[in-house]
């Protein structure tokens, strides 16, 4: 990637460069996917932006725009092959969301019945979320978030 020391380039710069292999299923003008070496389940692909922002606020939003198109397109190469239109979608943005490698990727998981993957509550097992929903509380919480302050 054009000015950027070798030493400082992320994996997936080496991966988009060809420095480390990767096995690609499609490329676009500054992006690439390809299937993650530790997948979560057959298929599991990262979408790439050959722009090694670590945070999605850090992209303009003609990168955002690309890197979404880019995962609508790969979305359609995977769903052709697993014969599926449901899929989980993973941004981990930043370390303590779980970002490993520090430069904004997408997660593509495609999803087929009795597959073993799990919904959203899975992830946050000691969460205890009120039913019925608090609405007072979540209504409290927006202004709070709203008004920036915590």
């Amino acid at each position: 990637m054009p000015g950027m020391p070798m030493a400082d380039q992320t994996l997936f710069q080496k991966i988009l460069s060809g420095e480390i292999p990767g096995n690609f299923l499609c490329r676009g003008e500054g992006w690439g996917s390809f299937l993650d070496v530790f997948p979560r389940a057959e298929g599991h692909t990262l979408v790439v932006l050959e722009n090694a922002s670590q945070r999605l606020a850090d992209l303009s939003d003609v990168d955002l725009g690309i890197l979404f198109s880019a995962v609508k397109q790969t979305q359609g190469i995977l769903s052709r092959y697993f014969q599926t239109e449901d899929f989980t979608i993973i941004i981990h943005d930043g370390p303590l969301a779980g970002q490993e490698i520090p430069h904004v990727h997408v997660h593509v998981i495609p999803r087929i019945k009795d597959d073993g993957g799990l919904a959203l509550p899975a992830m946050f097992p000691k969460a205890n979320p009120s039913n019925p929903p608090d609405f007072a509380a979540l209504s409290d919480l927006c202004q709070k978030i709203k008004g920036g302050s915590k």
